[in-house]
């Protein structure tokens, strides 16, 4: 009897010293990058603010990670490198963080990434397009976006199906994202016969009356557009009243004209523009996705949920399940559970094919595809009617989402 006591009280101890540690160690914090503040892409940082916060909220509802809730510490990045970088070093030294995710401009992963492989902690980019970020097969660099390379092909193979086009006019961002995305879209164009001209920006321009001129002045036969943020909506917008907008021309506007609220309130004569989307139509959605879509349209007082923040969403939900299934906060432990992992997302089964465990090279593939995601549906979307929500808009590329013919407006 005494022996069992005894043993009883130490196994207690045992446990009380084992719940104080871990008490300590709670909440388990995640950091969460958003560009919140101009030059960014504000309307892309305040969807993925929320999603990431929706994310924080899911999983501690089902119980946390490890015994404890996470907690995501969202931070400003305002898309500039120098911040960006800045913002990582903080997540670490001053904040604690044992991950982090997010991230909007590819200029912010490109520098911050570097500060994150230094100080050893893993990363999961949502929404950072340069190859480069992947490229240099650093440890603990991971990304659910999809390349730049890959993203830009389909636009311009789209491209190559509208009939009539000759001569394109490219308006990119001088940025990590835009150059490589108008030269890839360039070279892309020309394999199929088309030429195109590049007129280049800085990232948050806001006046195009005198790049508008020059490009009216190489009498295009459609333009696409490689600039990111509310930037998007006043060049589509300047470009329409030129007489070469989306009533005009075959028009490829910025991926933030998802959120087709604040693109139909600033582009009020947008109709018939192409927007590129990441993921499936919500009809298609996992229940996951559907999940998730209904809890941020009402959050957010939206009709439709963009791709970036689906994104951003997983990229935290991930990061959870690789802790909890690596059983530790510790960076390596992560890294390991991250290139194993089978994730259900709100974008689909996430996994990394390639790392420690097996090269890219091994199946022909370059080294961007290292801790890459290799299956996030890429469409071209046409807003065919006016005020029209991008989820309901018609898919017109590739084939196998197609959901109704593009319309053209130069046939």
């Amino acid at each position: 009897m005494t022996t069992f006591r005894l043993l009883t009280a130490t196994a207690v101890g045992a446990l009380v010293t084992a719940g104080a540690a871990m008490a300590a160690d709670c909440p388990i914090k995640i950091g969460g990058i958003a560009p919140l503040s101009a030059p960014g892409t504000v309307v892309g940082g305040e969807a993925m603010r929320e999603a990431m916060l929706i994310a924080e909220e899911d999983i501690n509802a089902d119980g946390g990670v490890l015994g404890c809730d996470i907690e995501v510490v969202i931070g400003d990045s305002e898309g500039l490198p120098e911040k960006g970088a800045a913002l990582m070093e903080k997540f670490i030294t001053q904040d604690g963080v044992v991950a982090v995710g997010g991230g909007y401009h590819s200029s912010v992963g490109v520098a911050s990434k570097d500060v994150a492989q230094r100080l050893g902690v893993p990363v999961v980019f949502a929404e950072t397009w340069n190859d480069t970020i992947t490229g240099d097969k650093q440890k603990y660099i991971f990304r659910i976006a999809p390349l730049s390379s890959w993203a830009s092909a389909t636009i311009w193979q789209f491209a190559l199906t509208v009939p009539g086009v000759e001569k394109v006019a490219i308006l990119t961002e001088n940025t990590d994202y835009g150059i490589p995305a108008s030269q890839e879209t360039a070279k892309g164009l020309e394999s199929g016969g088309v030429e195109s001209t590049t007129f280049s920006v800085d990232i948050g321009t806001q006046d195009y009356a005198g790049i508008v001129q020059r490009i009216k002045a190489e009498n295009p036969d459609m333009i696409i557009t490689l600039v990111t943020g509310e930037a998007a909506y006043n060049f589509t917008q300047q470009a329409a009243d030129a007489g070469i907008g989306p009533l005009d021309l075959p028009f490829v506007t910025g991926q933030d004209a998802l959120e087709s609220g604040a693109y139909w309130q600033n582009v009020p004569d947008g109709q018939n523009a192409f927007v590129q989307r990441i993921g499936v139509p919500e009809s298609q959605f996992t229940e996951k996705g559907k999940a998730f879509a209904a809890t941020y349209k009402e959050r957010m007082g939206k009709s439709d949920v963009e791709s970036y923040a689906m994104e951003a969403y997983d990229s935290i939900a991930i990061i959870a399940q690789a802790i909890e299934e690596a059983g530790s906060t510790e960076a390596d432990a992560i890294v390991t559970a991250l290139e194993s992992i089978e994730h259900d997302g709100t974008l689909g089964k996430i996994y990394f094919p390639y790392g420690t465990q097996k090269d890219p090279s091994e199946d022909g593939k370059g080294d961007e595809w290292w801790h890459q995601w290799p299956d996030p549906a890429l469409t071209m979307i046409q807003y065919q009617e006016e005020g029209q929500d991008s989820t309901s808009a018609a898919i017109v590329y590739p084939d196998a989402y197609k959901t109704a013919e593009p319309v053209f407006v130069n046939e």
